[in-house]
């Protein structure tokens, strides 16, 4: 029996300089296999493989998207790469993102130079990508799959559809440079086994407390990799609501 199609969709890119398919088959990890379908993984679970043609504007788009530079040696195959792989596989929970983690790292390992997440729009490099999927903790994938875009008055997670929960908004003047309160607000909705409604309350033992307001609309168009059926969660700092009162 085949499995139900997930809502979420996750879509990861690829780029390796390799000289053919041949050379990513036999370089493939022990556990994992490629069959006409796709990678299949050790559990069994076939996640859609796709070539793209190189674009020579990937390259610069990668590298302006990673979250942590990458390294040298990453650079140089992406600068030289031959096919963007494409992986298509579940998401909307921990355990897709898990899987996703796993499924890329596999790739990696037969020579590609990193990973670009579609769903958010952020990319690492192999070496970063190989630690993650190592930790295989909530910290490694909210990092890996979640990305933060400023805009001039708030601040708001892309990504977050692939682990199943709600994007975060957060007003500018409630975060610091460095990002760590939207950083800890990510693990904190991520590692709760809570559903996280209207009139939450955040406390942060070391900083201001929040109550969320559910938006359950986002601006992407369904069925895109950027929607998100979880909608989004907009933090108010507690002492704002205290003033408007």
């Amino acid at each position: 029996m085949s499995k139900k199609k997930s809502i979420v969709e996750t879509t990861l890119r690829i780029p390796g300089a390799w000289a053919g398919f041949e050379e990513i088959v036999s370089r493939i990890p022990k556990g994992f296999s490629i069959c006409d379908d796709g990678l299949v993984m050790p559990d069994g679970q076939v996640i859609e493989m796709f070539p793209m043609k190189p674009d020579k504007d990937f390259p610069g788009v990668f590298e302006s998207a990673c979250r942590k530079p990458a390294t040298a040696k990453e650079l140089s195959t992406l600068k030289r790469y031959t096919v963007n792989l494409g992986l298509i596989g579940p998401g909307g929970s921990l355990e897709a993102a898990k899987t996703m983690l796993q499924a890329g790292a596999a790739i990696i390992q037969t020579g590609g130079a990193g990973v670009f997440i579609d769903n958010s729009m952020v990319a690492h490099g192999a070496s970063l990508w190989n630690e993650m999927a190592a930790m295989n903790a909530i910290e490694a994938m909210s990092f890996a799959f979640v990305g933060i875009i400023r805009r001039k008055t708030d601040l708001h997670t892309m990504g977050m559809n692939v682990l199943g929960k709600p994007d975060i908004v957060m007003s500018r003047s409630d975060f610091d440079e460095n990002n760590d309160s939207m950083i800890e607000m990510i693990r904190y909705v991520c590692s709760s086994k809570k559903v996280i409604g209207d009139g939450h309350i955040i406390a942060n033992e070391f900083g201001p407390q929040f109550q969320t307001k559910l938006i359950e609309t986002d601006d992407a168009p369904v069925g895109s990799y950027l929607h998100n059926p979880s909608g989004r969660i907009q933090l108010i700092n507690a002492k704002t609501i205290r003033d408007r009162n």
